[in-house]
């Protein structure tokens, strides 16, 4: 239950980065409170999830979710770079986060 929770954590780690660029600089209300909202709720899952997950691996996990959902949302929404260097780093990234789940023994 920890790890679904860890991973939907995640999920609202990627919506509070896209809601932020949204907000155009909490600039624009709707989007800036959905930054909020996503932010809290991010955290809290995290949080919860670390009653039973090593912190080191949760964060590790939570961040590389966070970052690398972000960055293949940046490029398949917001255009960003496809570089292949870039897109090699974001693979990276996620098996850095399967590696962390495959031996964290939980």
């Amino acid at each position: 239950m920890a790890w679904l929770l860890l991973t939907i954590a995640g999920v609202f780690e990627i919506a509070f980065a896209l809601c932020m660029k949204w907000s155009e600089g909490f600039s624009r209300v709707g989007p800036a409170l959905l930054t909020v909202g996503a932010g809290l709720l991010s955290v809290f899952l995290l949080s919860y999830s670390l009653r039973t997950l090593p912190v080191g691996t949760a964060y590790a996990v939570w961040t590389g979710i966070g970052a690398a959902g972000t960055a293949i949302l940046g490029i398949v929404i917001l255009g960003d770079s496809m570089a292949p260097i870039r897109v090699l780093c974001i693979a990276l990234i996620l098996a850095g986060v399967i590696g962390l789940k495959l031996v964290s023994g939980s």
